[in-house]
């Protein structure tokens, strides 16, 4: 069984992206979407980790309860995919929710029904799994970016 992610969007505050879990045939048997931290450096508590391929587990946290623990992040340890709704309840981790929705109304992207979410994705999970986080950001072409740049400057 393996469980990825695909980051699909990202800007200074925060990283939105899908999960699938796996079946060892090949079939998807739960899928939700992600919240993470924004790219920087790998830093501890302020960043989202790598892509790339980790080893995981079902775990039992004091604070979260139950989530999945990854291990083998280059320069980092205890990193969870847990509940949580808003990008400041990751903490440098991977929060899980059935939906993207503005809940508090400050214009950024939160995840829904994350307690819940996490729940299901335990309880379908092994005991061990593997995860392939890939960062699949949709990039606008150069002529685009030109137009939209211009745009801009002009207005």
């Amino acid at each position: 069984m393996h469980l990825i992610i695909d980051r699909i969007a990202q800007n200074d505050i925060q990283t939105e992206g899908l999960l699938r879990l796996i079946s060892d045939s090949g079939e998807t048997i739960f899928h939700c979407k992600t919240l993470e931290l924004p790219w920087k450096d790998n830093k501890r508590r302020i960043s989202r980790i790598p892509a790339g391929r980790y080893q995981a587990m079902r775990h039992s946290s004091p604070r979260f309860g139950n989530c999945i623990l990854l291990f083998g992040v280059k320069g980092r340890s205890e990193i969870l995919i847990h509940y949580g709704n808003f990008y400041h309840d990751t903490l440098g981790c991977i929060l899980v929710g059935r939906d993207f929705l503005d809940i508090d109304g400050d214009g950024l992207l939160d995840v829904t029904f994350s307690r819940a979410t996490i729940s299901r994705l335990f309880d379908k999970c092994t005991p061990s799994l593997e995860v392939i986080i890939r960062d699949r950001f949709k990039r606008k072409s150069a002529k685009r970016k030109k137009k939209a740049t211009q745009k801009m400057q002009s207005a």
